[in-house]
């Protein structure tokens, strides 16, 4: 299916370009197929790319060629975080170099206004699953945050360039 498409039950493919256009330009509702869909207003709704880095941390990710974080459209997405020490390194124990991967991410929330309270979706990932899941739900207590929590997804990797761990979120940009 292409753009401006949508599959109804029992209708089938149905070019739907042509409602969204006129819609979009003077209706605040649309009754469709029985669902009435209406206009939210989307004032500051930023759809740019502005990316976010940890103080200190940008040399790190102008070499590498990427962001830690970028907000965009009222989202902060943040990059996979691992567990390294001062010096890129892994630290070797899983319990502390999860702490660290915590830590790391923390900053990267801390250096966009956010906190652990705004995320939103999380996923783990993880090298050894059997071994490290009961380090992983121990120590992410320490740093979840309060009620309520943001989905997990956990997931059993091969390799983390030499990590145990990485962790990735999604958070909401706190209005400002």
């Amino acid at each position: 299916m292409g753009p401006g498409y949508s599959l109804i039950p029992s209708l089938g493919v149905t070019p739907t370009r042509r409602l969204w256009q006129n819609y979009s330009r003077s209706m605040t509702s649309l009754q469709l197929y029985g669902v009435t869909l209406r206009k939210t207003k989307m004032a500051n709704f930023n759809t740019k790319r502005i990316a976010v880095s940890p103080e200190g941390k940008q040399e790190l990710y102008e070499r590498n060629k990427y962001s830690a974080a970028v907000k965009s459209g009222g989202f902060l997405f943040v990059s996979g975080q691992v567990g390294n020490r001062a010096d890129g390194s892994a630290e070797p124990d899983p319990e502390k170099q999860l702490r660290l991967a915590f830590t790391n991410l923390n900053s990267v929330l801390a250096a966009a206004g956010c906190s652990f309270d705004d995320v939103v979706d999380f996923t783990a990932f993880l090298v050894d699953p059997e071994k490290l899941t009961s380090i992983f739900f121990k120590v992410k207590d320490e740093f979840w945050g309060a009620l309520p929590y943001p989905p997990l997804t956990a997931v059993g990797v091969t390799w983390l360039y030499g990590f145990d761990f990485e962790l990735k979120v999604t958070a909401r940009l706190p209005e400002a």
